[in-house]
């Protein structure tokens, strides 16, 4: 294998989405059994760090924190961000742009 890093950038990039998705669930929980919540900002920093998928998904599917505008518009938006950006690599590795 040519190129080890790239499976250990995709592995983090899964689990990015997975830990973004996983807070979202379990802040929507607490929040329903008032309990200690997930601060915003690190809800925000886990989904802009790679972690835009599984944030949006995790935003619409536990219906939480869609009444912030903020939420509605930068968590896809970061998820955009992030799809562009991997593709553009992808493309730029194989030679096609």
């Amino acid at each position: 294998m040519k190129e080890p890093w790239l499976w250990a950038t995709a592995a983090l990039i899964v689990f990015m989405n997975l830990l973004s998705f996983a807070l979202m669930g379990l802040d929507k929980g607490r929040a329903k059994k008032d309990k200690w919540r997930i601060s915003e900002k690190t809800l925000f920093l886990v989904t802009a760090c790679f972690g835009g998928l599984g944030g949006t998904l995790g935003m619409f599917l536990f219906h939480h924190k869609t009444k912030h505008w903020y939420f509605r518009l930068f968590f896809p938006l970061f998820l955009l961000l992030q799809a562009a950006a991997i593709a553009y690599y992808f493309l730029k590795i194989r030679g096609i742009s």
